[in-house]
């Protein structure tokens, strides 16, 4: 493993270590503090955002030049849980074919 996915498992492994101290048994924690280690320990910010079932906020964060990203969702408590995270980030500009026309 790389320097890099033993810092992510390592946030990871806090943030659980973290939540099961509060009765919680997953991989979330306050918002602010999932967002504040993720850029001062990754230097990762929003690449995006979307509106999931159940009112719940997805987020991509990502930090171009170290290649690291990490999946959130945030619950409408305000809690927010790590989804997902590695490595190898690298943003891509595609051009999108609207529904129902050949592509």
């Amino acid at each position: 493993m790389n320097r890099m996915t033993l810092l992510a498992m390592g946030l990871i492994s806090g943030l659980i270590a973290a939540t099961t101290a509060q009765g919680q048994t997953n991989n979330c924690a306050p918002r602010e503090r999932v967002l504040d280690q993720l850029s001062k320990r990754f230097g990762e910010a929003r690449q995006s955002i979307g509106l999931a079932a159940g009112n719940r906020v997805v987020e991509m964060y990502a930090s171009p030049d170290t290649g690291t990203w990490t999946l959130t969702m945030t619950l409408p408590t305000g809690l927010t849980c790590i989804i997902g995270a590695g490595e190898s980030f690298e943003r891509v500009d595609e051009e999108v074919t609207p529904a129902g026309q050949p592509a």
